[in-house]
């Protein structure tokens, strides 16, 4: 049974067909710092036909109808900056264009506005794709050994010029519009897109973008939408006739639990003292002025 609400009227469709093709293989669970790493992902249908072009498009009107919620331009730059907080301990999102490192999580390079990783495929497409337009880049070069490693936490043939020319290239407008628009394609638009469906408001909005970031767009019991179905297991959304608040809150719970699957120690500040506070806090439209700590670190946004 389910902790929250029962379906009394869906007044959206909760199933999507946003399906995203990062290549060839199998798949994997997702997750930027977490379980990233799909090579197909696919949100998975909660209806029979979900898939179709003609349920693609009357979910695309109804979208079209709401309130842009997160993805209004002020909202959309507050999400930059709550999660950078999270992925950089900083507000300055765009001074992470050219950030790269190898942080010890087995998942090779993480560079970039969002942690894009060389172990985890999306690093390799951003660069594919930015070489067709821009094919003289410093990166291209790469292309191979980034095939080589992905799926992996190796560095070989990336070593040692991959990070320096990573940084060079992040200097031109051009790669960081590239940046942005893989972000918003295979990270926030479908994110935002699949909590509206949902009947969620901005805040759960953000949360759903975070939980896309984190853990990745795949299908797994730890990858968003495998996140997503264990939540609307146990709650309903409102599209479902449930309580916004209390379907976050349920939400949430999964996420945490996801976070601390491997390492029980791991920091969940991201959840417990940034969104789990403006959730407890009512603030269901991330509005401004807003407060939150990340790892012990208190962030302010007028």
């Amino acid at each position: 049974m389910k902790r929250a609400g029962c379906l009394i009227l869906a007044v959206a469709p909760v199933a999507t067909a946003a399906v995203f093709l990062f290549g060839t293989g199998g798949s994997g669970s997702g997750g930027s710092q977490d379980d990233k790493g799909p090579r197909v992902s696919a949100a998975p249908s909660r209806g029979a036909g979900a898939s179709s072009a003609s349920e693609r498009a009357k979910e695309d009107a109804l979208v079209a109808k709401l309130p842009p919620g997160l993805a209004a331009p002020g909202k959309k730059e507050l999400a930059q900056q709550i999660v950078a907080t999270a992925e950089n301990s900083t507000l300055d999102w765009r001074g992470q264009y050219d950030y790269i490192e190898d942080i010890g999580d087995g998942r090779g390079y993480t560079a970039g506005i969002i942690g894009f990783t060389t172990g985890t495929h999306d690093l390799l497409t951003l660069v594919e794709r930015y070489t067709k337009s821009h094919p003289d880049n410093g990166l291209a070069r790469y292309l191979p050994a980034l095939r080589e490693v992905d799926g992996t936490g190796s560095h070989e043939g990336l070593d040692p010029g991959f990070p320096e020319a990573w940084v060079k290239e992040a200097q031109k407008a051009e790669f960081r519009k590239a940046q942005d628009a893989h972000r918003d394609e295979i990270y926030f638009e479908p994110a935002v897109r699949l909590a509206k469906l949902d009947g969620l408001g901005t805040l759960g909005q953000f949360i759903y973008y975070d939980a896309m970031v984190l853990h990745g767009p795949g299908t797994g019991p730890r990858g968003f939408y495998g996140l997503r179905e264990a939540a609307m297991a146990e709650a309903d959304t409102p599209a479902e006739g449930g309580k916004e608040k209390a379907y976050l809150d349920i939400f949430l719970d999964v996420r945490r639990k996801a976070m601390k699957y491997k390492r029980p120690d791991r920091d969940t500040s991201r959840i417990d003292t940034a969104q789990r506070r403006f959730l407890y806090d009512g603030n269901l439209d991330l509005d401004t002025p807003l407060v939150w700590q990340m790892y012990g670190e208190t962030f302010r946004v007028p």
